[in-house]
């Protein structure tokens, strides 16, 4: 349960950059010591694993994907739902990613548009596996995102 008030709104903090979010992780190691009840000088990754609980920025990344899961399967409200387009929709010619499950990244001319859902959420959606991206059952879809989320950052 620790983790979860932790990673509370966690898609607000997309596109931050590390300065802001190192202390969060901070706050995460701390706890994980704290609960795990491990030295100082012992290594956090293993402690995080065990208690399940991702780094901020994969779980940043895996909060993004689950709404954008949400989007494709049309379980999303509206207003997430209008601040993307699928990839096959944006064209009206026919080309070859229109076969696929990508969302176009909305175009931006600063660093703060991309901390916009309309591109952070496309961007974290697209860079996923395309068995990921194909589950339709949201509870395996987040189980997978999870183990996948885990390889990321810890290898």
């Amino acid at each position: 349960m620790l983790h979860h008030s932790l990673d509370y709104c966690n898609a607000l903090l997309a596109g931050l950059p590390r300065a802001t979010t190192d202390p969060l992780q901070r706050v995460h190691n701390t706890a994980a010591r704290l609960v795990l009840n491990i030295c100082l000088r012992d290594h956090v990754t293993p402690a995080l694993k065990q208690l399940n609980c991702l780094p901020v920025a994969s779980g940043i990344k895996f909060e993004l994907c689950l709404f954008m899961h949400l989007i494709h399967l049309g379980r999303a409200t509206q207003y997430l739902v209008d601040c993307v387009q699928l990839v096959n929709t944006s064209s009206t010619r026919h080309l070859r990613s229109s076969d696929t499950t990508d969302y176009l990244k909305r175009t931006t001319r600063t660093k703060f548009g991309k901390r916009g859902f309309s591109y952070s959420g496309p961007a974290a959606w697209n860079s996923l596996p395309l068995h990921l991206r194909t589950i339709t059952d949201t509870n395996s879809f987040k189980q997978h995102l999870k183990s996948f989320s885990f390889t990321e950052p810890f290898s």
